[in-house]
Order: structure tokens, then C-alpha cells, then sequence
């Protein structure tokens, strides 16, 4: 199987990856696995920080729940609105994307 794999790689690539595969004296099959395997590692990480963020980010929201009050029917779909529009008001930053 990996003959197969050598093979397709070796020929659906672009120059500059056979080029880098020669430099590292490695096949290109086994440069794209390590590329591979690198991402994967690396996307990990930012799985991990993308979660620190939403717990930072909901905690700062749970702030408001319960205190938004009105006559509005509607209300409950412009939560999210009026959320962002209070954390704004009150000068926090956590309403800004980043």
C-alpha cells in the first residue's frame, strides 16, 4: 500500500514539495504525513484556547441573565443583541471580536 501512496503523492504535488522532500532526503509521502500529523497537533491547541475563550466570553455574559427587563415580546430573541449592546455600555472589552 504505501507504493500506492508514494506513487499518487509523487504525482499530484507541486515541484516545490518534491523539491522540499529531496532537500530532507525523506519521500514526499512521508513529509506530507509529518505535515499532517503537525497540523493535527497544532489544531489541538487552538481547540483548546478557542474553549478558554468561550468560557472567558459566557462568563461575562452570565453576568446580565435574568437582569434584562422590559416589555418587549421579542425580547428573548434580541438577547444576544442586548447582551453585546450592555457589555459595551458597561466599557468592557469583551464585546469586541478579537
Amino acid at each position: 500500500m504505501s507504493w500506492v501512496k508514494r506513487e499518487l503523492y509523487n504525482w499530484r504535488v507541486s515541484a516545490d514539495l518534491k523539491a522540499e522532500a529531496r532537500r530532507q532526503k525523506r519521500s514526499v509521502a512521508a513529509v506530507l504525513d509529518e505535515a499532517a500529523r503537525e497540523w493535527l497537533q497544532n489544531r489541538g491547541s487552538q481547540t483548546a484556547a478557542d474553549t478558554a475563550e468561550q468560557a472567558r466570553l459566557h462568563a461575562e455574559a452570565e453576568k446580565y441573565i435574568g437582569i434584562i427587563t422590559g416589555g418587549n415580546p421579542r425580547r428573548s430573541e434580541l438577547a444576544s443583541q442586548l447582551v453585546r449592546e450592555r457589555l459595551l455600555r458597561d466599557g468592557s472589552d469583551s464585546g469586541r471580536a478579537r
